[in-house]
């Protein structure tokens, strides 16, 4: 897949999106589209096999942790639904749900732990700002039928994404391993990253340097599109791939750095994707758990029948900030 940088290709979606912001889903979806859909993002659930989890908050149950602990049980992990969490919290799933009104009936400590269902399973948070690879891939699949020349933005402020002048790099990457002879060579490395990172004596007299992102100089320091509240690097080229399972692997901004220390390939789902007809757009901001799609009918339909997603069709000025929820209060 051959992509270019482009930021002026967007201009037509700041004049759809609402500005200053209305408390509705057009601050970040453009209007003008004849249908909507909400693409929940999944959450994750866990619980320990032939065991149950010690009480919360921690500091009053450290010696049960501290048993957990010791017996190390094994743990099971699970992608989730919304529905099918809200069917184990006795809460309703609709439209405008909110996450923290789904699993408000589970037990909740602020800092602590994730909300726990009455079987055991422990909830972690959907992602925000990113639809998981496999699902933009049955997305894209909707969305694009042979070649489909148009573009994708992605926010400029996801982390290590692009490059900067800077004392220190935006991240590190501490290693481990399994093999004893390794481990003090590593344990030494990975306490001098930790020092490195917060030497405020040394940091005083360092001399900001390039520090390299997932995306080149160039690109790094190039033009953006400003929307409302947020700046993306948006990138010219075919749409097609992303209905590939492994669309992760043809793109610009492949997390390369990260592979070339022992991690999975993968990039970031983009945040913003249309084709150059403007027919559809999809929107995954960076602060909802959910990703928007508009498009016409028909093709709304096909989103919100695929089982492998869970959609559900959205009306134009829809609210879905965090107070959203009627239904479960």
């Amino acid at each position: 897949m051959e992509w270019t940088a482009d930021a002026a290709a967007g201009d037509w979606l700041r004049e759809r999106i609402d500005d200053p912001w209305r408390a509705t889903m057009h601050d970040v979806v453009p209007r003008g589209f004849p249908a909507y859909a909400r693409i929940f993002h999944p959450a994750t659930r866990d619980r320990p096999i032939g065991d149950e989890w010690p009480g919360i908050p921690y500091a009053k149950h450290r010696r049960e942790w501290d048993a957990f602990q010791a017996r190390d049980p094994q743990i099971e992990v699970e992608r989730v639904s919304w529905a099918d969490t809200a069917r184990a919290m006795g809460t309703t799933m609709h439209a405008t749900a909110q996450w923290n009104r789904i699993v408000a009936p589970g037990r909740i400590v602020e800092n602590e732990d994730g909300p726990r269902d009455a079987a055991g399973w422990r909830y972690t948070d959907p992602d925000v700002g990113q639809l998981p690879a496999d699902l933009f891939a049955v997305l894209a699949s909707h969305l694009v039928a042979g070649p489909t020349p148009g573009y994708a933005a992605l926010w400029e402020g996801n982390g290590a994404l692009l490059g900067f002048m800077g004392e220190s790099p935006s991240r590190v990457f501490f290693q481990f391993s399994d093999d004893a002879a390794d481990s003090e060579e590593i344990a030494r490395h990975n306490r001098m990253l930790g020092r490195s990172t917060k030497d405020r004596f040394n940091d005083a007299f360092r001399q900001p340097t390039w520090q390299e992102g997932i995306l080149s100089r160039p690109i790094s320091e190039g033009p953006r599109l400003e929307l409302p509240g947020r700046a993306y690097v948006v990138f010219d080229g075919d749409l097609a791939g992303f209905a590939s399972p492994e669309w992760f692997l043809d793109v610009p901004w492949r997390d390369r750095i990260a592979e070339e220390h022992g991690f999975e390939p993968s990039a970031l789902s983009p945040s913003l994707l249309w084709p150059d007809d403007r027919s559809w757009v999809v929107v995954s901001e960076v602060d909802y758990d959910s990703t928007i799609v508009g498009a016409d009918p028909t093709l709304i339909r096909a989103i919100c029948a695929d089982p492998r997603l869970e959609a559900i069709p959205i009306a134009a000025d829809t609210d879905l900030t965090w107070d959203a929820d009627e239904v479960n209060r």
